[in-house]
């Protein structure tokens, strides 16, 4: 197997505008999908869901302007539409540091660190996502994605934070 890593990128700030304009249900669809799919798949510990019960969530990619907000309610992930109440925990990154989070090039603990992502709201409640998130055993296949390389070596060409375009 080849090693690669995703390169830290910003997407050029017209995408954010765009993004942000854009309808958002979409993304919360896509992640409670993906969510939901992994709890069936048993790779989310259920003693961690059942922290989760009733807590509202907002992930945030702040270069493309999109947000998923959801809940966990009932055993499952749900979208929640509606952006008028403050989510218990926030979660905000650009697209290179959600890549490196979950191709688990980077920890959370890094990111968080190197300001790369910010989590605002219930303490406790974020240690137990990251708890949760450092669990998941994925299965090695999950590991290499086809064309992942190629997509790689485009986002090397992308501007980088600090350096100029």
């Amino acid at each position: 197997m080849t090693n690669f890593s995703i390169p830290t990128f910003k997407l050029p700030e017209f995408i954010a505008k765009i993004g942000a304009r854009l309808p958002q249900w979409p993304h919360a669809l896509a992640l409670v999908s993906g969510l939901n799919t992994a709890a069936k798949l048993k790779l989310l510990p259920e003693d961690s869901l059942q922290n989760l019960e009733g807590k509202t969530f907002l992930v945030a990619v702040n270069d493309t302007g999109g947000e998923a907000r959801f809940t966990y309610s009932g055993g499952w992930f749900r979208p929640v539409f509606s952006a008028t109440a403050t989510p218990d925990l926030s979660f905000r990154a650009d697209l290179s540091a959600y890549l490196q989070l979950v191709s688990r090039q980077e920890d959370p603990d890094t990111l968080f660190f190197n300001r790369q992502l910010s989590i605002e709201g219930d303490t406790e409640l974020g240690l137990v996502v990251k708890n949760m998130l450092d669990a998941i055993e994925w299965p090695p296949s999950a590991s290499r994605l086809p064309g992942l390389e190629r997509v790689t070596a485009l986002l090397a060409t992308l501007p980088r934070p600090g350096r100029a375009a």
